[in-house]
């Protein structure tokens, strides 16, 4: 959520910037919510003046008491009744424009960085890396659900029994491979500092506000009604939530933790081709990084991990390339974010792998996410976080990339998690 004094103190940049997200009413809503500012603050300080000349007749009224002028008493009680009466009534008003306030408030998007390129889709997006060379398979290669169904590693058909559409089965040495993936990616983070937490898959209505998905995107979150819970989207929602209502000290930084957990998204209105297979799911594995950091590094920060995610890609032999998001491209509460890329040998295109974002204050002011710093004040945190990694199209890719005559090979890192070097 933004700060109001940002938009106080630069209203027309706010705008601007804003509207790089696609909020056509930006200019309105940031009007709307000034103006909703300075009728609180002037009714604020009506009730402020009434509370204090309460304050000061309650003294009168014992002086007169004393003095014996029993009249003059009564008379400065009426008038404190009169004020108190009225008090309420400003104290009901200013309340009213707070919540008027905080619901437009939260309409508004996170402002894009000034590095975030201008755009309105994913065609705007600007590659800062890409491998030089791109594999190609031979002419009988296959997509990997029929590599799935080939070596009877991944079955749809029974997910879709079991459940429904993008709920996958994995089995045998699929099965294996999932968990292989999972625990090195969490090896991996544990050894570049990251501490491991293992949080619940579902979370309460404070949780999903705290990060931005409520009330944003509770259209693509699975709610449990009876409980008033949302399986979580992504382990950022828990463990960023961690720091809720938390006040930090300087020493503490950086924080660094790491999550493996299921993650499930509704993805309505998801269809065709480039949702086949592992192309996008309902329920997958995800591994999470968060971090929360110093205002003055976190885009120092963001860039550390967005070199760890390129290690972990190269590390499996995978090609890849990054981009940075186009401000209609990005998320409701990102600042900036770097997109990775695998390539699909075999479906001949580019899939989605991990999302590498800086929230700068955005997060850290829904969750009351505080520091002291140095001077004694209490300042925002800044908030990261990527997956490191999702597996269903790192799986995907694994598959169709190392294809060959005597089945598919296992990147060498994977071959101690998995205890075999080709799925056969």
């Amino acid at each position: 959520m933004l700060q109001i004094q940002l938009l106080r103190q630069n209203p027309q940049f706010a705008i601007e910037r804003i509207q790089h997200k696609g909020l056509s009413d930006a200019e309105n809503l940031v009007k709307s919510i000034l103006a909703f500012d300075d009728d609180r603050k002037a009714l604020k300080t009506e009730l402020d003046n009434q509370l204090a000349e309460q304050n000061q007749l309650a003294k009168v009224i014992g002086q007169l008491m004393k003095s014996g002028d029993a009249q003059a008493a009564e008379e400065a009680k009426n008038k404190v009744a009169a004020l108190k009466a009225s008090s309420k009534l400003l104290e009901e008003q200013v309340a009213e424009l707070e919540k008027k306030q905080f619901e437009q408030l939260v309409k508004l998007p996170n402002l894009p960085g000034p590095l975030v390129p201008a755009g309105k889709s994913p065609e705007d997006n600007v590659v800062v890396y890409q491998v030089p060379v791109i594999p190609e398979l031979s002419a009988d290669a296959i997509p990997h659900w029929e590599l799935a169904k080939k070596y009877d590693i991944i079955d749809f058909e029974l997910g879709v029994k079991l459940t429904g559409a993008g709920f996958p089965v994995y089995k045998g040495q699929g099965a294996r491979l999932q968990r292989a993936l999972i625990n090195y990616f969490i090896d991996q983070a544990t050894a570049a500092g990251y501490y491991e937490v293992q949080p619940p898959i579902l979370v309460n209505e404070d949780s999903g506000f705290g990060t931005g998905q409520l009330p944003d995107k509770e259209g693509q979150m699975y709610y449990v009604g009876i409980d008033n819970l949302y399986l979580i989207p992504t382990a950022e929602v828990p463990v960023t939530n961690i720091y809720r209502d938390v006040i930090l000290k300087e020493d503490d930084f950086p924080i660094k933790n790491v999550a493996y957990t299921p993650c499930f998204r509704r993805e309505a209105g998801s269809y065709g081709k480039d949702v086949r297979g592992l192309n996008r799911l309902h329920q997958f594995d995800k591994v999470e990084i968060v971090q929360i950091e110093h205002p003055e590094r976190s885009y120092a920060t963001l860039e550390n991990m967005r070199n760890y995610v390129a290690s972990l890609v190269e590390s499996l032999g995978l090609p890849y390339r990054i981009l940075r998001l186009c401000g209609g491209d990005m998320s409701f509460a990102s600042a900036m974010t770097y997109d990775f890329e695998v390539w699909s040998a075999a479906q001949q295109r580019w899939l989605e792998v991990s999302s590498v974002s800086n929230f700068e204050s955005f997060q850290s002011n829904r969750l009351k996410l505080r520091y002291k710093g140095n001077d004694g004040k209490n300042q925002l945190a800044h908030t990261l976080n990527g997956s490191a990694m999702a597996l269903p199209r790192i799986v995907a890719a694994l598959l169709e990339n190392n294809q060959g005559p005597d089945g598919i090979r296992i990147p060498e890192v994977l071959v101690p998690y998995t205890g075999f070097s080709h799925i056969r």
